[in-house]
Parts: structure tokens; C-alpha cells; sequence
């Protein structure tokens, strides 16, 4: 995660079903759905303001670290988010076992 993002709070959006960060005025955030075991994430979007920033980044990391803490199992439906679980294997720790595309990460 880039030094900028680092002391910038994760926001748990409950109205808004996302977990989100706001830098600059602008948000990068991830939609999700959660139950008592798992959260899901479904899609990951960035402010066309915050674009080559490392905004979107920031806030999966975020979220990540959120999820891991919580104790739940990752449900990483999201493409980005998938793709950044293959950059950085380590996280593949919270991902639930049992997600379909488990043996590709």
C-alpha cells in the first residue's frame, strides 16, 4: 500500500453495503454482502479522480486486513479483488476453501 493511504480510516458503509476509503474527497470502495461466517466481495470501483493513485488498491488491503480481523472467511467474487489475491498469495489465508475458484489463486 502506498505511504498516502496508509493513515486513512476503512470505512464500514452499512447503508451503503461497501467498504470504502475517501482520499483527496473522492472514494474508493468495494460493494459486498456478509453473513455471520463470510464476506463477500463483489466489486471494487475507484473515483475517476483517483485513478492511477492506488486508491483501489488500498481500500482491498484494507478490507482485507478488516476481514482477517473479524475472523470470517473471504468470498472474492470481485475480479480486482481476485486478481489481487494472486499478486499477494499470502492472503490466500481468509479466503473460504470452499470458494469455487479457490484452486486458481
Amino acid at each position: 500500500m502506498k505511504p498516502e493511504f496508509e493513515n486513512i480510516p476503512l470505512v464500514k458503509n452499512q447503508e451503503k453495503k461497501r467498504f470504502e476509503i475517501e482520499y483527496n474527497g473522492h472514494f474508493a470502495f468495494i460493494d459486498c454482502k456478509e453473513t455471520s461466517q463470510q464476506i463477500a466481495l463483489i466489486h471494487t470501483e475507484a473515483e475517476p479522480e483517483l485513478a492511477g493513485t492506488g486508491a483501489a488498491a488500498a481500500v482491498v488491503e484494507k478490507t482485507l486486513i478488516y476481514i482477517e480481523e473479524s475472523g470470517k472467511k473471504l468470498l472474492p467474487f470481485c475480479p480486482y479483488v481476485f486478481a489481487f489475491i494472486r499478486k499477494h498469495p499470502e492472503w490466500k489465508r481468509i479466503v473460504d476453501e470452499r470458494f469455487e475458484g479457490y484452486d486458481k489463486l
